[in-house]
């Protein structure tokens, strides 16, 4: 008898001391982690999105572009969105606009090949 009295005694100075504390400081850390992953993960992600969305909508014929399936051409003609893309001379496929990965460097395309003597 005597130790079932002294283990609820110990029960309710346990339990009085846990409740004391202030409900607040248990989701400080939460806020702080919920911060960090937006500034660091989610934010730099939308600013990136916004980027790419403006660069799609400022597309015109003439612009270098690389496809997200790895393909360099030359737009000449949009419809939509829908762009027409020569690859070589009489060469010529239709993308989706949502499909642009970002402009390719023009300046490979103008640049003559040189010939290897052998």
């Amino acid at each position: 008898m005597f130790f079932t009295q002294m283990a609820y005694a110990m029960g309710q100075a346990g339990g009085a001391q846990a409740g004391e504390g202030n409900p607040l400081t248990a989701f400080v850390p939460l806020l702080l982690m919920f911060a960090i992953f937006y500034f660091l993960l989610i934010r730099p992600q939308q600013k990136k999105a916004k980027e790419h969305q403006k660069l799609l909508a400022n597309l015109k014929k003439g612009d270098y572009i690389l496809t997200n399936g790895g393909i360099y051409g030359r737009i000449v003609g949009i419809d939509g969105e829908v762009l027409t893309i020569e690859l070589a001379d009489n060469v010529q496929i239709k993308v989706n606009r949502g499909y642009v990965a970002g402009l390719a460097d023009s300046g490979q395309k103008d640049k003559p090949k040189s010939k290897e003597k052998k």
